[in-house]
């Protein structure tokens, strides 16, 4: 190791990692929370029967809502949860097989970045409001 380069310590964090405070715009994250509660529910009425990813964006979705995940965790889950519901994306969602491949890009890479404060709970409520999904009409699909 050469004079310049900082030596690594185990007992702090790393001088570069960014606090909650720093790290989260609050008029970013209040835009996208504006566009999840305006938009999350209708796409997620229309669109979950056919994307593969619709579980997780849920779970997502209460992660983000739980007054016990971390403002970060929170801001990249709001982050993510707003790119899938952009009337337009990378890919367009109509196109068949490919239109929500980047959709699922980003929540996957959201859920690596935040999977240590995604709970069973917020699983479980994912996937009981999947299966009301399933069953109530386009109307009654929301929250």
């Amino acid at each position: 190791m050469d004079a310049g380069t900082p030596k690594p310590t185990d007992d702090k964090e790393p001088e570069y990692a960014p606090k909650d405070e720093e790290s989260v715009q609050p008029d970013v994250m209040a835009q996208n929370q504006k566009s999840v509660d305006e938009r999350f529910w209708g796409k997620m009425a229309r669109f979950s029967a056919n994307i593969p990813f619709a579980k997780d964006a849920l779970a997502l979705y209460y992660c983000a809502r739980d007054p016990g995940t971390p403002l970060q965790a929170k801001g990249i889950l709001l982050a993510a949860l707003a790119y899938f519901i952009l009337p337009t994306d990378a890919v367009p969602d109509l196109l068949p097989f490919l239109g929500f491949t980047d959709d699922a890009a980003v929540i996957a890479l959201a859920i690596a970045k935040i999977r240590q404060h995604l709970k069973p709970e917020h699983r479980e409520q994912a996937a009981a409001k999947l299966e009301e999904l399933k069953v109530a009409p386009l109307e009654d699909a929301e929250a």
